[in-house]
């Protein structure tokens, strides 16, 4: 079987190999002016929420969060999508309201605006309660996801997050885009 397989490879190899040489020359004569730079057009197209979207009304404090969020990620040096996975990820965790110890309701020892965990090393609970600490705390972690800017929002909140609800982010992503466009120059 491993004989088979290593010649299948070889095979597609070959065939790739033998294109790339006959295609070369026919390449070589196309009308440059006639060129389109597609692969520009797809990647400069921001990404469409994926489901269904939620939206909630924001108070002060909210809007408030929603402002810390975005000042940490300029501060870090992040674009507005990072902005964008944040307050998604936010909305989901806490509606961007930066909860204390819930007691009985308390999901483990979850705190604040992403419902981290002092106990899985996202820090004290004083800082997983400062706005601008916990935002850092998870755009450290969103650094640290390969390809996180071209994925989809829920996928890259939950590679950060690890949550039980991983597909749960995506209904916050029209809200947090349109928070982060009213905010980001603000």
């Amino acid at each position: 079987m491993n004989t088979i397989f290593r010649k299948s490879m070889l095979s597609v190899a070959g065939l790739a190999f033998a294109g790339g040489v006959f295609a070369g020359p026919i390449a070589a004569h196309a009308n440059p002016v006639d060129a389109k730079p597609v692969a520009v057009a797809v990647q400069s197209a921001a990404p469409k929420p994926q489901g269904d979207q939620s939206h909630i009304t924001l108070n002060d404090e909210q809007t408030a969060n929603v402002k810390a969020i975005i000042a940490a990620t300029k501060k870090a040096g992040l674009p507005e999508r990072a902005a964008v996975i944040s307050i998604a990820t936010s909305l989901q965790e806490s509606k961007l309201e930066n909860l204390g110890h819930l007691g009985d309701a308390n999901d483990h020892d979850s705190l604040g605006l992403f419902q981290q965990r002092p106990t899985s090393g996202w820090g004290t609970p004083e800082q997983i309660t400062n706005p601008e600490y916990s935002t850092t705390a998870f755009l450290k972690g969103l650094r640290q996801v390969d390809g996180w800017q071209d994925m989809p929002l829920t996928e890259a909140a939950q590679t950060v997050q690890v949550s039980a609800y991983p597909d749960a982010y995506a209904q916050w992503e029209q809200q947090a885009t349109d928070l982060v466009g009213q905010h980001w120059n603000s």
